[in-house]
């Protein structure tokens, strides 16, 4: 049997024998097409070529292109499971000419890969053309050999494909498998075509015109070609099936379906198996490719998905999640061809595993709801639109579930019903809301809200993708349009922009578009779920409704990964250092540093910032890989992951683990295991280096930490050599004599600053010789001193005191031109003398107000070092009385 995976190397081969560049499969959310949810065919990565927006440095190429149609105008997920050929998941194999080769060589290709390289009987195959491509019927005939009545003529849009309302299109070809007169059904064309007897396994698209908005067409001066082929079906016919669910890769699935909830594979529960098998498919490469089930757009796709599998499961009677249990199946048969279900897989098992878990708590239970309000209706009857709203809000059954659980009994659900009962709760909750704090402020992005929903953020995996401008203001007034100059605060439907949150600032960048417009991106803030793009219009014109590019600005945005991710490193390092009362308070995540507040009672010490220090670049140079896993905030808690300061968690988190540390076994080895909605590095050795800048208190209990990483780090260290060379070349040493140099030149200057000291007490003292007056029997001694420093003058006045020269001392200095006094008195006049009163007068007399001390020694200042001399005439003046 030729196996799936045969099938998709062999296709790929083949053109990359005939000059074709083998392309990896793009990711399943669009990064340059914000019209579409998810990748649905094997364009879609090359739309921009084909369009000349983009030039790519091959003009053939060939992919396998993983692809969901699940959601929006692409949506098969209500067929899925009881038809043959319905997939949400499914690989588009194709190839590409972008103005090389045309329909000649694509013809050619296609019909030697099929009936060559394949070994399909020729006489199995017919083929349908526009009607007026008579070019591509002549070269059926000339090339395949195909007569007149296997090329099939269909005049309708079937056979003329279009990119959009206007751009290039033009005429298909697509390919049919006659399965033989034993299946019913005629071909194209005919009133039987929608029998299963021919089946469409290959479609080549001639796109040679370009199409203006009055519906012209002209010539491409580069006609292209795109084609798809379904591996599913193609895998079926080769394999020798009839139904795309008995091929190999989901067979495996089918097979151990069957082996964990002991129902037989093509028993009662058939269509269950299917719907677990299909939907495991599309919900862990979606889950790969970094959709998170949520309840806004792709991601309540996703749960959707989900849901609908693990109802499928309960209806079996499994009692335990059963979607993650599959995985390893599914990743043995496509991890090969697709290496992000490898990498992913403890993520993708963990989601499952959650997302099942949660949804069986409240399944049963909303499955005994709509058992109840179903069994008062008739058959074929409605359901009630308000109870099917009850089941989505309550027991989290999106509404296609509910149509799901019903079709087998041939009943239906009042759809205008739900969406009246959903536009009833928003107009309460609007009301609610109204009464908040933040109404005045923040109401007009709440109506944003309401009319647009919330930001797709793809920037975990990109940092450029094509999004719409859903809404743009200026200040708070609503724009259509915004010319050059203009500053815009700009919300489109999907961007790789990280909005400022959990303290990591928000990202700046480009946003381009048609007609050269260029909006500066300078920050990105968040309001209610909105990604809002701060920014300035340099060039052009923005308008509402315009498809752009939005870029991140790559440079910043790896500063600010490295600085958050040390700050996890960080957090770790202080916990194991000094205990685990160190939790977060604050952070800030720039490009230029990190400000990380913790818990702490007492200065962190030098001794204790070095092991820090260097434990975190010994994590750094660990350069282990930064693992993203999603859990509820529950179970991360309990799994030892930290929860972060200011970081508000919904239903599920992102927990992100760094380092290695084997005896982490509660963390399985982990040395860091945070919950985080940040960007991050891929691996700690993106952080490069970590240095430490300040220590300091913030508030009682509160430490502040300052650091820099990688670029900055390196500067910071590169600043400080250079100062320490200069200073080593002032004193005309060596860097390495440095600090023995300074250290002698300090103790020098205290040994200068101690004789100074005593020779200025020597002058105050007068050796002998101090002046002294007679006041009223009691014996003064006042000076000024000058330029004397403040702290010196009460050892001076005690020493004058102990000589005996004095009964009372006054002394004055005006060193950096303010006055400090100070007045001391002997003990044969302290019961007589206050020399508190004394230097209040003094004090007064500089403009002071006053001043303190003890009895015997009082000290006071003023801001008048001129009045000197007045201070002491007023010191005597009181003495004398």
């Amino acid at each position: 049997m030729t196996s799936s995976n045969d099938i998709r190397a062999t296709f790929l081969e083949y053109f990359a024998r005939n000059g074709h560049t083998i392309v990896e499969s793009s990711p399943l959310v669009p990064r340059n097409d914000p019209t579409l949810m998810f990748t649905n065919s094997g364009m879609v990565q090359f739309k921009n070529v084909f369009t000349g927006q983009e030039r790519r440095p091959y003009s053939r190429a060939t992919t396998a292109q993983k692809s969901v149609r699940a959601g929006g105008k692409h949506n098969d997920l209500d067929n899925v499971g009881y038809t043959a050929r319905h997939h949400t998941f499914f690989e588009m194999l194709g190839n590409f000419s972008f103005g090389d080769y045309f329909k000649d060589q694509a013809i050619t290709h296609a019909w030697t890969l099929l009936t060559k390289d394949f070994g399909l009987p020729k006489e199995k195959l017919l083929v349908t053309v526009f009607s007026e491509d008579e070019d591509a019927a002549a070269l059926w005939r000339k090339i395949a050999g195909l007569p007149d009545e296997r090329i099939i003529r269909i005049p309708t849009s079937d056979n003329f494909w279009r990119m959009g309302d206007t751009g290039p299109c033009g005429p298909c070809s697509e390919i049919f498998f006659d399965h033989g007169d034993s299946i019913p059904g005629g071909p194209p064309g005919s009133p039987d075509e929608d029998g299963d007897r021919f089946i469409e396994i290959w479609n080549l698209v001639f796109m040679q015109y370009l199409e203006d908005p009055a519906g012209v067409r002209n010539p491409l001066p580069r006609p292209s070609i795109d084609t798809g082929m379904g591996l599913e079906r193609f895998a079926a016919i080769l394999q020798g099936k009839h139904d795309n669910y008995d091929i190999d890769t989901f067979r495996a699935l089918i097979l151990a379906s069957a082996e964990l909830t002991g129902q037989a594979p093509d028993g009662p529960f058939k269509v269950s198996h299917r719907v677990v098998a299909d939907h495991l498919r599309s919900g862990a490469f979606l889950i790969a490719d970094g959709v998170m089930p949520s309840n806004e757009g792709r991601g309540y796709v996703l749960r959707r998905i989900l849901r609908r599998a693990m109802r499928h499961a309960h209806l079996m009677g499994t009692k335990e999640p059963l979607l993650y249990r599959l995985l390893p199946v599914l990743v043995r048969q496509m991890g090969t061809a697709y290496s992000e279900l490898v990498r992913a897989e403890a993520l993708i098992s963990e989601t499952l595993k959650l997302e099942e878990g949660r949804f069986r708590t409240l399944l049963e239970r909303g499955l005994g709801l709509l058992s109840e309000e179903s069994a008062k209706l008739s058959d074929g009857g409605v359901l009630p639109g308000d109870v099917a709203f009850r089941l989505y809000d309550t027991y989290g059954f999106p509404v296609d579930l509910t149509q799901d659980a019903l079709r087998g009994e041939g009943k239906a659900v009042d759809l205008a019903g739900f969406e009246a009962a959903m536009a009833e709760q928003k107009r309460r909750a609007r009301a609610a809301w109204a009464g908040s704090g933040e109404a005045a402020t923040e109401a007009g992005w709440f109506d944003l809200k309401e009319k647009l929903g919330t930001t797709e953020f793809l920037g975990y995996s990109t940092e450029t993708a094509e999004g719409e401008i859903l809404a743009m203001l200026s200040g708070s007034v609503p724009l259509a349009q915004a010319p050059a100059g203009t500053e815009v605060a700009v919300v489109l439907n999907q961007t790789p922009f990280y909005a400022e949150s959990g303290g990591q600032v928000g990202d700046a960048g480009l946003i381009t578009g048609a007609d050269g417009l260029k909006i500066a991106v300078r920050d990105t803030q968040k309001k209610l779920g909105l990604f809002v793009h701060l920014g300035i219009v340099e060039a052009g014109e923005a308008r509402i409704g315009t498809a752009v590019t939005a870029t991140v600005d790559h440079e910043r945005r790896s500063a600010i990964r490295a600085h958050h991710s040390a700050t996890h490193l960080l957090h770790e390092a202080l916990r194991r250092r000094l205990g685990s009362h160190v939790t977060q308070k604050g952070s800030l995540n720039a490009p230029d540093r990190l400000r990380f507040d913790v818990s702490q009672p007492t200065p962190i010490t030098p001794s204790d910032l070095s092991w820090v220090e260097a434990e975190v670049n010994a994590r750094i140079r660990q350069n282990s890989e930064v693992v993203t896993r999603l859990m509820t905030p529950e179970a991360a808690v309990e799994v030892g992951a930290m929860a972060l300061f200011g970081e508000k968690y919904g239903d599920e988190v992102r927990v992100v683990g760094m380092g290695k540390d084997p005896n982490a076994v509660d963390r399985h080895g982990v040395y860091s295991l945070e919950l985080c909605g940040g960007t991050h590095v891929r691996q700690t050795g993106d952080i490069g280096l970590f240095k430490i800048v300040a220590e300091g208190a913030v508030s009682a209990g509160v430490r502040r930490i300052e650091a820099v990483t990688g670029e900055a780090a390196l500067s910071l260290i590169g600043d400080e050599q250079r100062l320490l060379r200069d200073a080593a070349s002032v004193l005309k040493v060596s860097p390495t004599d440095l600090p023995a140099r300074v250290s002698g030149l300090v103790e020098e200057r205290r040994k200068l600053e101690r004789d100074l000291a005593e020779l200025r007490k020597q002058l105050a003292t007068g050796a002998g010789s101090t002046a002294v007056e007679d006041l009223a029997g009691v014996r003064f001694s006042g000076r000024n001193l000058g330029e004397v420093p403040p702290r010196d003058l009460k050892g001076m006045a005690d020493a004058i005191l102990k000589s005996g020269q004095a009964d009372v001392v006054a002394l004055l200095s005006t060193a950096d031109g303010k006055a400090s006094i100070v007045v001391g008195v002997g003990e044969a006049v302290k019961d007589q003398v206050d020399a508190i009163g004394l230097v209040r007068v003094g004090s007064l007399a500089l403009g002071g107000k006053g001043g303190g001390g003890r009895s015997d020694m009082a000290q006071a200042g003023g801001p008048d070092a001129s009045k000197a001399d007045e201070a002491i005439a007023a010191i005597r003046s009181m003495l004398a009385g």
